[in-house]
């Protein structure tokens, strides 16, 4: 069975057809999506209004979901001294998403645990730990392995970070970091997913890299208007730093 995991679309719908074009060109038969669906995207609402109609996804929270469907003046406050430019996107991604899909958003599970012949699967948004955990390459393994002492699961897909990235640990569980289909920080901005097939109680993951028209996503981002928009816009096509 061929499962496509993805990640932090980020309100990124033009992004999310493009990489749903190429799931379906690879016959995969089940998406899992590990969360960061809305925050400081171009399309924010209509991303939602697609996914939620997904009946048949696993979807899993992220922490940027966490925070619209949590949305206070404490949190922020908080985003404001942490990332700056992402506080005014939070504001207005509350006030365009309806509070339907802040609903959903808040009833995600923050994590799922799966099996698919035999296969123990766990996804998680950040890491098992947190959902803001960093999983980036060339971690050292004694540190991979700390995250993961607790579970059970063969194979952990995560997101978050935006970098894809795996590991193999000497207890035999794979880690995973799927990337981002909405705001990747690779070094050419391409939406980044993993494909895990499995087979006779074994599988193999890889990551596959989509085209999509970057500039169409960045002017709509920009359209958008509030202050910062701009800025956030450009990380679509030259990614500095991750935020959020």
């Amino acid at each position: 069975m061929k499962i496509a995991v993805i990640s932090d679309i980020h309100g990124n719908f033009q992004a999310l057809e493009s990489v749903l074009e190429d799931i379906k060109n690879q016959n995969c038969e089940k998406i899992f999506c590990l969360g960061d669906l809305a925050l400081a995207g171009p399309q924010p609402r209509m991303v939602l209004e697609y996914i939620t109609k997904q009946t048949d996804w696993e979807i899993i929270q992220g922490n940027t979901d966490k925070l619209i469907a949590e949305f206070s003046p404490e949190v922020f406050e908080y985003v404001k001294k942490m990332y700056p430019m992402m506080a005014n996107a939070l504001v207005d991604d509350v006030i365009v998403i309806e509070d339907k899909y802040k609903d959903y958003l808040r009833n995600l599970p923050p994590q799922k645990e799966l099996e698919i012949e035999g296969v123990k699967i766990l996804l998680v948004h950040g890491s098992p730990r947190r959902n803001n955990e960093d999983i980036l390459p060339d971690m050292p393994l004694m540190k991979i392995e700390e995250i993961l002492e607790g579970t059970s699961a063969d194979i952990i897909f995560c997101g978050h970070t935006h970098i894809p990235c795996g590991y193999q640990t000497n207890k035999k569980q794979m880690l995973v970091n799927v990337g981002s289909v909405g705001r990747p920080m690779t070094k050419i901005p391409n939406p980044c997913y993993a494909i895990a097939n499995f087979e006779d109680g074994g599988f193999e993951v890889e990551h596959r890299f989509v085209d999509y028209d970057r500039n169409l996503a960045a002017s709509i981002m920009a359209a958008r208007g509030f202050e910062g928009a701009k800025e956030i816009s450009d990380l679509l096509i030259h990614p500095s730093e991750r935020h959020l």
